[in-house]
C-alpha cells in the first residue's frame, strides 16, 4: 500500500491572535503495471499443403508475381510480402511465410487456396449452377447477354463477360462456367441478387445446392 504524506499549512489570521492549522493529506498514485504476451502463430493446415501442377499448365514466377497458363486461359496473381511461392524439384508448388505474424498466418492459407484455384481453373475449369423457382420465371441467352424474366415489369439483361460461358437448360436452369473461380462466383451472385429466394414459398433464384429454410405463414384467425 502506498503511504500517505501529510503536510501542514499554518496561516496567520488578521483577526485572531492564534494560528489556524490546516492538514492536507497527499496520497501518491500507484504504479501502473503491464505484462507483455507473445502471440504464437500456428501454421495454417491449408497453407502447408503442396500444389500439384498438371503437365498442360505452365508456371511463370517473377519475384512476387505469378502467371499461370493452361488450355482454358491465363491468370495472374501478385503475392504480398508476408508470403512467397517456391517451386520444388519435383514440380510441386509451396506457399511459405516470410515472417511470423498474425497477418502472415492469414495470408498463408488464403494465397495457397487462390494459387490452387488458378491451377485447377486453367486446366479443368469451374462451374456454378442456379435454379429459377417461380411461376413465369425463365431465362434465355441472347448473344452475349443473359435475359431474366423474374416477375418485374421488364426483363433483366446482364452482359456475359468474355471469360465466362452461360448455358440455360429447360428455361429455369442456368450454368455459369469458366476458368476464373472468383469471376464465376461474382457473376452467379449478381444473378441471384435480382430475386433472392424467399422463405415462405421458396420463389426466387437459388444455387442448385442451396438449402432454403422455409417459414410457416401466418395462421388464419381462429373462430
Amino acid at each position: 500500500m502506498a503511504s500517505s504524506l501529510v503536510s501542514s499549512f499554518q496561516p496567520r489570521s488578521a483577526f485572531l491572535g492564534d494560528r489556524n492549522v490546516f492538514k492536507v493529506s497527499i496520497t501518491p498514485f500507484a504504479q501502473v503495471g503491464y505484462s507483455s504476451k507473445t502471440i504464437e502463430c500456428k501454421e495454417s493446415r491449408i497453407g502447408k499443403q503442396p500444389i500439384a501442377v498438371p503437365s498442360n499448365v505452365t508456371i511463370a514466377l517473377e519475384g512476387q508475381d505469378l502467371k499461370v497458363k493452361g488450355p482454358l486461359g491465363e491468370l495472374a496473381l501478385t503475392y504480398p510480402r508476408e508470403v512467397e511461392l517456391t517451386k520444388e524439384d519435383s514440380g510441386l508448388l509451396r506457399v511459405k511465410k516470410t515472417v511470423e505474424t498474425r497477418r502472415a498466418n492469414q495470408m498463408h492459407g488464403l494465397f495457397r487456396t487462390l494459387t490452387d484455384n488458378m491451377v485447377v481453373g486453367v486446366s479443368k475449369g469451374f462451374e456454378k449452377k442456379l435454379i429459377l423457382v417461380g411461376v413465369g420465371y425463365r431465362a434465355t441467352v441472347e448473344g452475349k447477354e443473359l435475359v431474366l424474366n423474374l416477375g418485374f415489369s421488364h426483363p433483366v439483361k446482364m452482359k456475359i463477360p468474355d471469360s465466362l460461358k452461360v448455358k440455360v437448360e429447360e428455361n429455369t436452369r442456368i450454368t455459369v462456367s469458366g476458368y476464373d473461380k472468383s469471376e464465376i462466383g461474382q457473376f452467379a451472385a449478381t444473378v441471384r441478387k435480382w430475386r433472392p429466394p424467399e422463405p415462405y414459398k421458396g420463389k426466387g433464384v437459388k444455387y442448385s445446392d442451396e438449402i432454403v429454410r422455409r417459414k410457416e405463414g401466418k395462421a388464419g384467425k381462429k373462430k
